[in-house]
């Protein structure tokens, strides 16, 4: 079983079905769940996914995300002293937006096995905390 951790995107293209991304992160999905492995996220990636939904006014959205994120299906990750300081740190070595600082910060304190992201410029860097950083392109489910 391995800590799996998803940045705001993937969950975006699963939950609204991208016509692009949506299969390939369900097939991840899937994989992940026949292989046993934990799924998690920051709470973070909470307040980013209800941005969509609040405005465009659709408060029955809202409430189906609230009741998604606290259904057991996933950790969310809480955003605590020690993530702030390992932010700084990402910002300051990694050169790194906020947004995808507070991602892999808080991925880096929980020690997570898998980063899945789709973005390529983070799929390069080597993060002390974070065993691995995959892109939805690669093999490793």
């Amino acid at each position: 079983m391995s800590l799996v951790y998803w940045d705001t995107m993937l969950f975006i293209y699963w939950l609204e079905a991208h016509p692009q991304h949506g299969k390939q992160v369900e097939r991840i999905h899937q994989r992940m769940l026949q292989r046993g492995d934990q799924l998690c996220t920051s709470v973070f990636t909470v307040g980013e996914i209800l941005t969509g939904p609040y405005s465009r006014g659709r408060a029955n959205e809202v409430q189906q995300f609230h009741k998604y994120f606290a259904s057991g299906a996933l950790r969310v990750l809480p955003f605590s002293t020690e993530t702030a300081d390992r932010y700084a740190r990402m910002r300051a070595q990694h050169k790194v937006s906020p947004a995808d600082a507070i991602h892999l910060a808080t991925a880096a304190v929980a020690q997570v096995d898998v980063y899945v992201t789709n973005d390529a410029g983070l799929k390069k860097l080597l993060v002390e905390g974070i065993h691995f950083i995959a892109g939805l392109d690669g093999g490793i489910f």
